[in-house]
């Protein structure tokens, strides 16, 4: 059996879809538009993903960053720190590039970043990386 965060096989290159793979601790997808490479928080499944580090490459050499949250994670957070010092005791919750999403996984964060790019929105949410 494999590691529970590593697929088992990869998509044919011809494979018009999204396809991936593991660079070290990074989760590297590829698309025709762009590529993502997502910093997964402990051992969830990649279809289970609530919370990662992403950068992406477009084609023109430009690097962007963000960190992607479900709704869900944020209230799984915000619930944390209650009776805690932190955000004061879980009364607010800001990360100044984050991305927050309904649903969970890689594959839905790649759909959302594809469409931000194709809505032209991409460079309103992502923070652009200085070379």
């Amino acid at each position: 059996m494999g590691h529970p965060l590593r697929p088992t096989a990869l998509p044919q290159a011809h494979d018009p879809r999204p396809h991936g793979g593991w660079d070290k601790s990074w989760y590297q997808v590829h698309t025709e538009t762009f590529e993502a490479s997502f910093l997964p928080t402990g051992d969830t499944p990649l279809d289970a993903m609530c919370n990662a580090d992403v950068l992406v490459h477009l084609p023109d050499g430009s690097q962007w960053s963000a960190t992607v949250f479900t709704v869900t994670e944020v209230e799984r957070l915000m619930a944390s720190w209650t009776g805690s010092d932190e955000a004061l005791g879980g009364a607010y919750f800001w990360v100044p590039d984050a991305l927050i999403v309904r649903d969970p996984g890689i594959d839905n964060i790649t759909r959302v970043i594809a469409g931000l790019i194709e809505a032209k929105t991409f460079a309103d949410i992502f923070q652009r990386l200085h070379e």
